[in-house]
């Protein structure tokens, strides 16, 4: 009885601290939806409040906001690009993690070590000679910003994927050879259909970094191909003049997809980031 009620003590407790780290993430989210309904004049004087009658600025804020940004562009470009690179990213990852993984060599170890140190370096150190060699590599535009995407998140996809596939019998690929099936039909039919759940994963968390991603595509693409993070910036206007409720309005807007997208897959996240430590 003792345990029981002392089990009972610790669960309450940790459902409190939950609810209010919940409450804590959750609380801007809330205030920029609370704001975007308010007209720009009250909402530096009142952020906290609910909108009122006379605070109440209807779906001006989006409209307008909507306006000044060309959002529905930029929701294009933001829509083609992390699309594209996170299918790039998932499969190119999924297939040099099986090589790494599989065929043990000098060089393979290297590219391996190599990919997972490239985690660890700021994107700040690279920005400046990327956007450079970018530029001259002609990279500069919606198609070019994938590949640079695909190096960028070549060391977590690979570093994931490889832990999975460790745990994945060899004798299976071993039996699909057998049968008649080269290295290319042995990964698509036999392994990557086990990678469910790790490319999930890889593909959430790719697809909240490049969606919300601002720096990369404002040094490559963006004066010509404005994506929305990058669009949102231009409503700052000039000598510190900030439209604020169109700016809420379309953080709204742009947080819209990735909420809804994350909410549509988050139970495979676990369970991608367990079968990705798995250590062979």
């Amino acid at each position: 009885m003792i345990v029981d009620k002392n089990k009972k003590s610790t669960n309450f407790i940790l459902f409190i601290v939950l609810i209010a780290l919940a409450f804590i993430f959750l609380a801007p989210i809330f205030i920029v939806l609370m704001n975007s309904f308010k007209s720009k004049l009250f909402i530096s004087s009142e952020p906290f409040t609910f909108p009122t009658t006379d605070t109440y600025s209807g779906g001006d804020n989006y409209i307008s906001g909507a306006e000044k940004i060309k959002f529905f562009s930029a929701f294009g470009y933001s829509l083609f690009i992390t699309v594209l690179s996170v299918l790039a990213i998932s499969l190119v990852t999924s297939m040099l993690a099986w090589y790494v993984t599989r065929v043990k060599t000098k060089f393979t170890s290297f590219a391996y070590y190599l990919l997972v140190f490239s985690m660890i370096v700021p994107f700040q150190m690279v920005m400046f000679t990327m956007s450079k060699t970018a530029n001259m590599l002609h990279l500069d535009n919606p198609i070019g910003i994938i590949v640079l995407y695909v190096g960028f998140g070549a060391g977590l996809g690979t570093f994931m994927f490889s832990g999975f596939i460790k745990s994945i019998p060899i004798s299976l690929e071993e039996a699909a050879m057998i049968d008649g099936a080269g290295p290319v039909a042995t990964f698509f039919r036999i392994v990557f259909p086990m990678l469910k759940a790790t490319a999930i994963t890889v593909a959430i968390l790719n697809t909240m970094w490049v969606w919300n991603d601002y720096l990369l595509p404002y040094l490559t693409i963006g004066t010509e191909y404005k994506t929305i993070p990058v669009a949102i910036q231009y409503l700052r206007g000039g000598y510190g003049a900030v439209d604020m409720g169109a700016m809420m309005a379309m953080l709204v807007l742009a947080m819209v997809p990735i909420i809804i997208f994350y909410l549509s897959a988050q139970r495979y996240i676990i369970r991608g980031v367990v079968a990705g430590a798995v250590k062979g």
